[in-house]
C-alpha cells in the first residue's frame, strides 16, 4: 500500500511537470483520470494528488527565485490521508482492498485522547515504522481578565503581566547546545558531500530534539501561568530577523551563527498552538522600540553595565528584557489589541479609554483639546 502511495505521488508528480500545473484544480484534471490503473480506493487518489500539488509549489517557488533545484520525486515510503479510515476498539482501521481493512493497534493513551467528545481525528500520516494522527480539539475561546506580554530573547523568556509580576525563564542550556554542535560540525574537515551530509544530519538531529525539550518546558510554563489568571497572551511580531545576521553586514561569523541559530520562532509556535489548545487569546504588537523606551514616561533610554538601561527624564534603572515585556504589555492595554495570532489586528484607542498608570503617566497633564 506504502508503495502504490509512492507511485501515484509520482505519477502525480511527473503529469504536473510535464502540463505544468501550478494549483490543485489543474493537476486534478490532469492526473486523476490517468490514475485510473490503480486498484486502489478513489479518495487515495485524491490524496496523492493533493500532495503532489503541495511539492510542485515548493518546486516552481524556488525555481521563481532562481535556485538550483532538482525535479522532486518522491523516495519515502508513507501514506498520508484525510478519508476512509476509522477507530473502532482502540484499533486504527485503515480501508485497503474492499472489506479488508488494515487494522493498526493504538496505545492506551493514544484510545483514551480519542475517547473525548471534543475531539476530532483529521488525517493520519503512515510509514514503514511509525505513524502520526492529526487531531483537532473543540475548545471554547477565554475572555481574558488581563494580559501577559512575552519578551524573546537569546537566553531568556521575560514575562511580565497585569497584576505586574515579572518572570524570567533561562534559555542559556539552548544557547550552549547549539554552540557545542557548530563546533563539532566545524571540524568536519573530509571532503565528502555525502559523508557530511550524513553527519550534519545525526548531529542535527540530537540539537534539535535536546533544544526542543528545553523550548518546551519554557512554553509550557508560560501557557500554564496564563491559563491560571485567565490572562491573555502578548508577543511582538518578529520579521526580517535573519537579515540582521548576514555575511558582509560587518559581524563576525561566530556571532553570525549564534544569532541566526535563535529560535525565537519555534518558541513563538509552541506558545501560539498550546495557547489555543487552552482557549486562551494570543495576539501580536509592533516590536519597534520595546526596549529602549522607558515603561514609565515613554523617553529613549540609555544602556548601562549588566544589560540595565536608564531613564534620564523619570530616573527609572531597569533590565533591558522587563522593560521590554513592560512595554509589550503596556502597548496591549493601551491600543485594546484584538484578534488571534494569525489575524494580528489592533484597534485604535477610544475616545473614552481610561488611562494606564506607569504607562500613559504623561497624558495626566495633557491639556484637552478646545
Amino acid at each position: 500500500m506504502l508503495e502504490l502511495f509512492r507511485q501515484m505521488l509520482n505519477d502525480c508528480i511527473r503529469i504536473g511537470l510535464a502540463e505544468n500545473s501550478t494549483s490543485l484544480k489543474s493537476l486534478s484534471i490532469n492526473a486523476y483520470s490517468q490514475l485510473a490503473d490503480y486498484q486502489v480506493p478513489s479518495y487515495y487518489k485524491l490524496c496523492a494528488i493533493s500532495g503532489a500539488t503541495g511539492i510542485l509549489k515548493n518546486y516552481w517557488k524556488a525555481k521563481r527565485k532562481g535556485r538550483r533545484v532538482n525535479e522532486p520525486y518522491a523516495r519515502r515510503l508513507q501514506l498520508t490521508t484525510c478519508y476512509g479510515f476509522k477507530v473502532i476498539d482502540g484499533c486504527l482501521l485503515v480501508p485497503f482492498k474492499p472489506k479488508q481493512p488494515i487494522h493498526i493497534p493504538l496505545n492506551r493513551h493514544t484510545h483514551e485522547a480519542f475517547s473525548e467528545p471534543n475531539i476530532t481525528i483529521r488525517s493520519f500520516t503512515l510509514t514503514e515504522k511509525t505513524l502520526s494522527i492529526a487531531f483537532a480539539k473543540t475548545v471554547e475561546a477565554i475572555t481574558p481578565l488581563g494580559f501577559v506580554g512575552i519578551d524573546r530573547n537569546l537566553d531568556n523568556v521575560t514575562t511580565a503581566d497585569s497584576t505586574g509580576l515579572i518572570e524570567q525563564h533561562n534559555l542559556s542550556r539552548a544557547t550552549e547546545i547549539k554552540a557545542v554542535y557548530r563546533h563539532v560540525k566545524s571540524h568536519m574537515i573530509r571532503n565528502d558531500r555525502r559523508l557530511r551530509k550524513s553527519v550534519f544530519q545525526k548531529y542535527g538531529v540530537k540539537q534539535h530534539n535536546r533544544v526542543q525539550q528545553i523550548l518546551h518546558h519554557a512554553s509550557k510554563q508560560i501557557v500554564l501561568n496564563a491559563k491560571r489568571n485567565q490572562f491573555g497572551i502578548v508577543m511582538e511580531k518578529l520579521t526580517g530577523i535573519r537579515k540582521l545576521y548576514r555575511k558582509g553586514n560587518g559581524q563576525g561569523r561566530d556571532y553570525r551563527g549564534m544569532m541566526n541559530s535563535w529560535s525565537y520562532a519555534e518558541l513563538q509556535r509552541q506558545i501560539e498552538y498550546k495557547a489555543r489548545w487552552e482557549g486562551l487569546p494570543v495576539i501580536h504588537v509592533n516590536p519597534s522600540g520595546t526596549s529602549v523606551k522607558c515603561s514609565v514616561c515613554g523617553s529613549r533610554m540609555k544602556p548601562e553595565e549588566n544589560r540595565q538601561l536608564k531613564c534620564q527624564t523619570c530616573g527609572l534603572t531597569v533590565d533591558r528584557d522587563v522593560n521590554a515585556a513592560r512595554n509589550i504589555l503596556a502597548r496591549a492595554l493601551r491600543f485594546r489589541a484584538v484578534g488571534f495570532a494569525e489575524e494580528a489586528m489592533v484597534q485604535e484607542p477610544a475616545q473614552h479609554q481610561a488611562v494606564i498608570l506607569r504607562v500613559d503617566a504623561n497624558q495626566l497633564t495633557r491639556r484637552p483639546p478646545t
